[in-house]
């Protein structure tokens, strides 16, 4: 295990896309000492305690050994509004409901564990907090039922259910439809929605695409709704602000074409295999020249894109949990004068991405970017920030009880119709 800490370690400060900007910040000393005396499950947790010096949720490490155990759920999910956790999402069998209001856990009060596991939570602002860390470690609370009576609940630990693929489009009113999608990962699966509902999409006064917990993917699976998107004159896609330097180290060359070739194996659309055979090239010829930028002309040789007369408007709803592919896809959309993008700032995890994986015989995997956006290096990330919606709409405890933000956007649009 001091082993396989020191190639985590090497891995973070040389090969991982933000190690030359974060110099210093990690504390390697902690992991290391020690690691051959831990237990897996001892190992695991110190090597993501690690991790979070490097502010950056994209890097993931798992123990593929106790993965099931590694995913176990409190069966719930919580949002913070001022003093209180409001219970947005049931996931399980539990006596919770939505928009009920805890006000403490293991005998803590709210503003006592932010204190606590700040470092966990890893944002300064309510709205952004990742609450699930902090209920895996505690078995109760105190909670304000809907009837406003307070009471004492206990909670068990569950399997966390598998997330499930969505991509759906539904109408919701005359003039408007909904697209919702889960993630940006099967573009197979989202060509097909796009060319067996070709009609309904081309005809179509507005429509209304919900990317609110949009996991990310690959951006190749979202081009196909791109040019209903812009406007009919058209719109430059790639400006200079959106120059990516890749780490072309011969580590992230060799986890990326392994990578890339499981990838093909699996994808059939012809545009993502292009775009994924590209990225296969530019990786083979670069590896061992450090940063660089690829060259992507034989996939995208105009960025340049005209858009199509229908649908006229469309409002993006955004949230936290977009992340990865799904900024990447927000922040297109803001390019296009006939988008608004409605909710609240996105999760903020492109300054460094396309993720490459170290994989160890002992069933370890540390999942780490192997990119960055070059104008990080003029201090304009996203980290901390997101991307931003044009319309800030801010998250309350209605929020658990009405699709506010859906509502929003309906009203939006009718009011543009008259």
């Amino acid at each position: 295990m001091e082993k396989i800490a020191r190639d985590i370690v090497h891995t973070m400060q040389h090969d991982y896309a933000g190690g030359q900007d974060k110099k210093g910040w990690d504390f390697p000393q902690a992991l290391i000492q020690g690691a051959d005396q831990r237990t897996r499950e001892e190992f695991v947790h110190s090597v993501r305690d690690y991790l979070l010096d490097f502010n950056d949720h994209h890097i993931q490490f798992i123990d593929t050994s106790i993965h099931k155990e590694a995913k176990k759920d409190p069966g719930f999910r919580v949002r913070r509004y001022q003093d209180h956790l409001i219970v947005t999402d049931i996931l399980g069998d539990t006596s919770l409901e939505k928009g009920m209001s805890i006000y403490s856990l293991g005998g803590y009060s709210v503003p006592q564990l932010i204190k606590i596991h700040q470092r966990l939570l890893q944002e300064s602002h309510a709205e952004r907090e990742n609450w699930l860390p902090v209920l895996l470690r505690y078995s109760s609370g105190e909670i304000i039922d809907k009837e406003g009576a307070q009471k004492s609940f206990t909670y068990q630990l569950v399997e966390r259910p598998i997330a499930q693929p969505s991509y759906t489009l539904k109408p919701v009113s005359e003039e408007t439809l909904l697209l919702t999608f889960s993630d940006f990962s099967n573009p197979d699966a989202i060509m097909t929605l796009v060319l067996e509902h070709q009609e309904q999409l081309t005809q179509a006064e507005n429509w209304i695409i919900d990317v609110r917990n949009n996991r990310g993917g690959n951006d190749s699976s979202f081009y196909p709704l791109l040019p209903f998107l812009m406007p009919e004159e058209g719109v430059e896609l790639r400006g200079p602000e959106d120059r990516m330097l890749y780490h072309c180290t011969e580590a992230n060359a060799e986890r990326a074409l392994r990578d890339l070739s499981r990838d093909l194996e699996q994808v059939e659309d012809p545009d993502a295999r292009l775009f994924l055979e590209t990225y296969q090239e530019q990786w083979s010829m670069l590896r061992g020249k450090g940063f660089v930028e690829f060259n992507f002309d034989a996939f995208l040789p105009d960025t340049f894109i005209k858009g199509t007369e229908y649908p006229k408007s469309v409002v993006v709803l955004t949230d936290v949990e977009c992340a990865s592919s799904g900024e990447s896809f927000v922040e297109l959309c803001k390019k296009s004068s006939k988008v608004t993008v409605i909710g609240r700032s996105t999760l903020g995890v492109n300054d460094y991405t396309n993720l490459v994986s170290q994989e160890w015989d002992e069933g370890y995997v540390l999942h780490y970017p192997s990119s960055k956006l070059a104008r990080v290096d003029d201090g304009l990330g996203m980290t901390g920030k997101g991307i931003e919606p044009h319309v800030y709409i801010p998250w309350t405890p209605e929020h658990a009880e009405v699709d506010v933000d859906l509502n929003n956007a309906l009203k939006r649009l009718e009011n543009q119709l008259k």
